[in-house]
């Protein structure tokens, strides 16, 4: 009867040591998981606990959009489309003197454009806005600050100066989604 007992609590004592050993695997891997999401969502990550209440919430939602971005085919302009767009957005950004409130608007409509040139689905802003932060964290609370602001101007609550602000978190945007730069020659580039 004693060797029951002994070799019952030997298997008991065992199977505790792997519950402890998974537990503390699983607890691992949640925080190696969380780490890996702050880092690629940056502000985002913040934004995203505080909206939802929680990091599990959270978590689960940035973990949702990286497998629905994953599922667009996102695709590089080429050197003469990105041109195109970039003449498109000094044209604009030239006629702010003359007339703020509607290059809000087209600031808005050119960064929709550039979107869905580069392969992202037209949902609601919200939605925009989340795919965005999966390639692009830095950058989309440009994209709400320009939003938020041109939707007080809409109400005929926001100043030039908002305006101005606006069509700047616009531009941020925007050159990020272009991804590609000047070189010293003035020839447009890849990033």
């Amino acid at each position: 009867m004693d060797m029951i007992d002994t070799q019952t609590w030997t298997i008991l004592a065992g199977v505790a040591v792997l519950a402890l050993i998974a537990l503390a695997v699983w607890f691992f891997y949640k925080k190696k998981q969380s780490h890996r999401l702050q880092e690629r969502f940056g502000p985002e990550y913040g934004r995203t606990v505080d909206e939802l209440g929680g990091r599990t919430k959270a978590e689960s939602e940035l973990k949702a959009r990286e497998k629905r971005v994953e599922r667009f085919d996102i695709v590089t302009l080429s050197p003469s489309e990105a041109a195109r767009f970039s003449q498109a957005w000094n044209a604009l950004q030239g006629r702010f003197v003359d007339n703020p409130k509607d290059v809000v608007v087209q600031a808005d409509q050119l960064v929709r454009q550039l979107m869905l040139k580069r392969g992202y689905p037209m949902g609601d802003f919200e939605r925009r806005a989340a795919d965005i932060s999966v390639d692009h964290p830095a950058v989309v609370e440009h994209y709400r600050a320009a939003q938020a602001i041109a939707v007080r101007d809409k109400r005929g609550e926001a100043n030039t100066e908002e305006l101005r602000k606006a069509v700047v978190h616009y531009r941020d945007l925007f050159d990020e989604l272009l991804e590609v730069r000047e070189t010293k020659q003035g020839v447009m580039s890849a990033k």
